[in-house]
């Protein structure tokens, strides 16, 4: 399954291995925090200061 911007950060992490790592690399730091896991990965790319396509591509290596 291709992960999308309008995933959740919980949804992502709970169904693709190595998300969290990911995620976490691009300047993340708290991917199981509770309000982590209700926030789409656009509103984490924008809250974070992440680029939001390059995000896409590596979790969808």
């Amino acid at each position: 399954m291709k992960i999308t911007k309008d995933m959740t950060i919980g949804e992502i992490v709970r169904n693709h291995e190595g998300a969290a790592e990911v995620l976490m690399s691009f300047g993340m730091g708290c991917v199981g925090c509770p309000s982590a896991q209700s926030e789409t990965l656009a509103e984490a790319a924008m809250v974070h200061g992440m680029e939001l396509d390059a995000l896409l591509d590596a979790l969808n290596k």
